[in-house]
């Protein structure tokens, strides 16, 4: 019996070697597999190195608010048209309305949040007023007169219109009716975010106002025509047969305006639009009452460790605003010629600056997602991303002087049609829903606001539950109008929701598995070396060495 033991123990010992072998590579190859255990590359990564040693990079100076601007309410130069304004462009056929739904609505599901505010409120954003500082805003008739002139840093307007009341480049009404628009037809999917909410435009850049040199005859605005090619041409939609569900019956047609490369940049060249009047714009829309400011214009620069004195003038203006309990929203930016994307090793020094995000602390950045989900590869990335939102595929009002209608296509400088897009588009869903956050929690202040809008957002998998390509994640309306953030509770009451709500949208359950199976591969690994260890003690000879077993 004693050699019958000693030859099993020995089976078992060895058997148990070559068990522990197996086990490790097994468990080596589940490591290698599993989804959460691959190596990130650098640039992905959130650096751990220490503070921005010699400047200002990931974060500005403080703030000195002595360089608040005092407004002047008007332009900084004498700027003159020199491009035709954006016209609503035929391709044939009579003038149809696009029926669907943008995909951006969808995912955010804002049919299901107007119908929680109605429930809970009575309205959906009336009485808050939101400053759009842009190209200015057109009074479509989808706004249901709720637009207020709030003043002009371009120009006098043409026709006798009221200041900021002009659109000639055409994307300050598409911003503003990602906000507030309100069609009068059902049967139009398109709707603002904030449907019920004024809308106080203040002009303040153009692309087709430059700085005037000499007296020159004024440009034929008069033309029943499209207009020459050009990098401010308005859009038009393709017939139904190359739109899918773009437009409904018939041949289509529609305007929007050329979309530039790297947005809609300040200090370029001699256009209309600068931080100085940036500033200013900012100061008096707290003046004139805004409770949300949208900005979808920015200013793009290379990294030099420095603030400029324009620079610090905006940083100053948008801290006035949140001390005044206004929420500012802003644009991240669009990559282009003049503005890299911030693909760097260390993530915490960028190469490029974008202002106004730069100044996170008292700005809600905004990145753009793609209809994937996933981020858009024009968006700016940068460690002042705040939120994301969806910026592809844009359908807005049409901008064209005189139109009723929507747009969802733009001709570019090619004289190629193309889809409306940009993280321009995407900060004004974040500032509809900002305007919804104050209209439901009146006692909010404006940092609350933003506070309960990136708690309640869907953070990635980083670090802290945000990255420098869409911040603290995609905003999520549904949670951001009923979660309780633990930092307000005392002021953020649980309400009563009205019993024919919609059920929750089922969402893609991929990312939920793919992030399961990487957390079980781990889990599997980690209890087949504990069975090894266990076995290996259970085996391991219990008699001294050189001691003979009887």
């Amino acid at each position: 019996m004693a050699v019958a033991r000693k030859s099993r123990g020995t089976r078992v010992r060895h058997l148990g070697l070559a068990g522990r072998t197996g086990t490790v590579l097994l468990a080596a190859g589940i490591g290698v597999l599993s989804p959460a255990s691959v190596a990130l590359p650098a640039w992905a990564q959130q650096s751990s190195v220490p503070a921005d040693a010699g400047g200002y990079y990931a974060t500005p100076p403080p703030v000195d608010t002595s360089k608040k601007p005092a407004d002047e309410g008007k332009p900084d130069k004498n700027y003159e048209q020199k491009t035709q304004c954006v016209q609503r462009s035929k391709l044939g056929g009579d003038q149809v309305d696009i029926k669907n739904r943008p995909w951006g609505q969808e995912y955010l599901q804002i049919e299901k949040v107007h119908q929680l505010m109605r429930g809970a409120t009575g309205s959906v954003g009336k009485d808050i007023k939101v400053a759009v500082i842009d190209t200015g805003v057109t009074a479509h008739p989808y706004f249901g007169g709720r637009v207020e002139s709030g003043g002009d840093y371009v120009a006098t307007p043409n026709g006798g219109k009221a200041p900021g009341l002009e659109d000639c480049d055409g994307h300050g009404t598409e911003v503003a009716g990602i906000i507030a628009a309100n069609p009068p037809d059902a049967s139009i999917g398109f709707r603002g975010v904030a449907p019920d909410a004024t809308i106080l435009s203040i002009r303040q850049s153009s692309q087709n106002y430059e700085e005037a040199e000499k007296k020159e005859p004024p440009p034929n605005t008069a033309s029943n025509s499209a207009p020459p090619a050009s990098s401010n041409n308005p859009g038009s939609q393709l017939p139904p047969s190359s739109q899918g569900n773009g437009a409904v019956g018939g041949a289509a047609d529609g305007t929007a305006p050329g979309q530039d490369k790297g947005g809609r940049q300040q200090e370029q060249g001699k256009t209309a639009g600068t931080l100085k009047t940036l500033a200013q714009a900012v100061v008096r829309a707290v003046d004139k009452g805004a409770k949300v400011i949208n900005m979808s214009v920015d200013n793009c620069r290379p990294a030099t460790g420095g603030i400029t004195e324009p620079e610090q003038r905006l940083q100053a203006a948008v801290n006035y605003a949140v001390g005044r309990d206004v929420v500012v929203v802003a644009a991240a930016g669009n990559v282009g010629d003049k503005c890299l994307q911030n693909d760097q090793p260390d993530p915490k020094s960028p190469k490029m600056i974008v202002t106004p995000p730069w100044f996170a602390d008292d700005v809600l950045s905004v990145a753009a997602i793609d209809d994937t989900g996933g981020v858009a590869g024009f968006s700016v990335n940068g460690p002042w991303v705040s939120v994301a939102a969806p910026g592809t595929k844009i359908i807005s009002l049409d901008p064209a002087e005189g139109s009723s209608s929507l747009a969802n296509l733009t001709i570019e400088g090619n004289g190629e049609p193309g889809a409306i897009q940009g993280t321009s588009f995407a900060a004004p869903y974040v500032a509809g829903v900002a305007a919804l956050v104050r209209a439901k929690f009146q006692g909010l202040s404006a940092r609350e606001v933003m506070n309960r809008i990136k708690a309640t957002a869907q953070h990635p998998a980083a670090p802290g539950g945000r990255d420098n390509f869409v911040g603290f994640g995609v905003i999520d309306p549904i949670a951001a109008l009923t979660a309780i953030v633990p930092s307000e509770a005392d002021k953020a009451k649980p309400v009563q929701l009205p019993g024919d709500l919609p059920p929750a949208n089922d969402r893609d359950p991929a990312p939920m598995i793919v992030a399961l199976a990487g957390t079980g591969g781990g889990l599997v690994a980690l209890l087949v070396t504990l069975f090894v260890v266990h076995s290996v003690r259970r085996n391991r000879p219990t008699t001294s060495p050189g001691r003979k077993t009887p």
